[in-house]
């Protein structure tokens, strides 16, 4: 049941709001000032705030503010008698939800009250979503080869170098990339992910570069391309080992420039992404067969960072495997499962040829078919390859 606090000095205003959020089945606490309802608010997590502008001891707009440093995600819902246009323009800009003149029409507050509760809900199962995403972003391990990606990561990440990370399918790259963008200035923007092997060749443009209506027989509408969604952001290329001549040349010229044309388009666009890049080819073997622009490796590897395999990392597999099993159990709603060190052990003998992206999905089959205790002669039965 949603938690709704009201602070208001009006004594018979805050028993006529009580009534109505009562009978639409809300729970509701009162507070009869400013200091009281900061008091209440932090001391209490409310799904909702209904609060007075003129009042003692603390008037509404000083409260607002300490709210949105205490409470920052619960939406706040101004009332007041002696509302102006310059008062609600005020208050929103301080972080109001809403902004409701008294004396207040039910039907306005009711709709008011639901719209807050339901963006409530949606902070908060963004950020749960979120904290699912982030913790698969951490960085497990203690070999000295992760040691020296953390290291790399933190010189690099607050600059504006562009980044070519390199390693096997399955080492973590993507990750790498992630870490990168989360610790750089471009954090607070967005991070926009083309998987260069995944594209056919003649789609390859119009999704780095988008395209105008008309620009081919399939285009009915324009397209903006990866390019400009991760403008103030970064722009991770994955596998750009697999992109086409004709797109190379194309990527170059948005490096080199800042600038790209959509296809079938006339007309120069401005960009501003940070730029990483991965592959698991190597590069310099490509340019020698002609399948690689030099001219272009030199502009994506101002930095190089290498992903070891997880066979030259296997006094970490330990500790992945118990923070794949850890995340796995929660996500299946599970009782926590352990390994016997002896299963470590065997985990340790196998040859990870799929490296981290296998490991995780052994740990998950361990998982579902062992007991609590993972043991070696599971590990055997259920990590076999055959």
């Amino acid at each position: 049941m949603p938690k709704i606090l009201i602070i208001d000095d009006e004594k018979a205003i805050r028993n006529a709001l009580r009534d109505i959020l009562l009978f639409e089945k809300y729970e509701v606490e009162e507070a009869a000032d400013g200091a009281e309802g900061l008091r209440m608010a932090e001391a209490t997590p409310f799904d909702l705030i209904l609060c007075d502008i003129k009042m003692p001891k603390m008037d509404g707009l000083e409260l607002l503010s300490k709210l949105q440093v205490s409470n920052p995600d619960v939406p706040i819902v101004m009332i007041s008698g002696h509302g102006t246009i310059d008062t609600a323009v005020e208050a929103i800009k301080k972080g109001a939800y809403d902004f409701i003149a008294k004396p207040p029409d039910l039907n306005r507050l009711l709709v008011t009250v639901r719209n807050g509760l339901d963006r409530n809900s949606l902070v908060k199962e963004t950020k749960s979503l979120r904290k699912k995403v982030f913790k698969s972003r951490e960085m497990i391990g203690e070999s000295d080869g992760l040691k020296q990606i953390r290291e790399m990561v933190d010189r690099v990440a607050p600059t504006e170098a562009r980044v070519l990370i390199t390693g096997g399918n399955g080492t973590g790259k993507e990750l790498v990339a992630r870490w990168i963008h989360e610790k750089s200035q471009h954090a607070s923007g967005p991070m926009v992910e083309v998987n260069c092997a995944a594209i056919p060749s003649e789609l390859i443009e119009s999704e780095l570069f988008g395209h105008e209506k008309g620009a081919f027989t399939s285009a009915v509408k324009q397209r903006i391309g990866k390019f400009e969604l991760a403008s103030g952001g970064t722009l991770f290329l994955d596998e750009i080992g697999d992109m086409s001549l004709s797109a190379q040349a194309k990527v170059l010229r948005a490096l080199q420039e800042n600038k790209i044309t959509r296809v079938g388009g006339e007309k120069e666009l401005q960009v501003s992404p940070r730029v990483v890049a991965a592959t698991n080819k190597d590069l310099k073997l490509e340019i020698t067969k002609g399948n690689f622009r030099e001219d272009l490796y030199h502009r994506l590897s101002v930095i190089l960072i290498h992903v070891p395999a997880l066979n030259d990392r296997l006094s970490d597999i330990p500790l992945l495997a118990d923070h794949f099993v850890k995340e796995i159990c929660e996500d299946y709603g599970m009782p926590a499962k352990t390994f016997t060190v002896e299963a470590f052990k065997e985990l340790q003998k196998i040859d990870w040829t799929g490296n981290i992206r296998e490991l995780r999905n052994v740990v998950e089959r361990l998982v579902i078919l062992s007991d609590k205790k993972i043991s070696e002669k599971e590990v055997k039965q259920y990590a076999s390859k055959q």
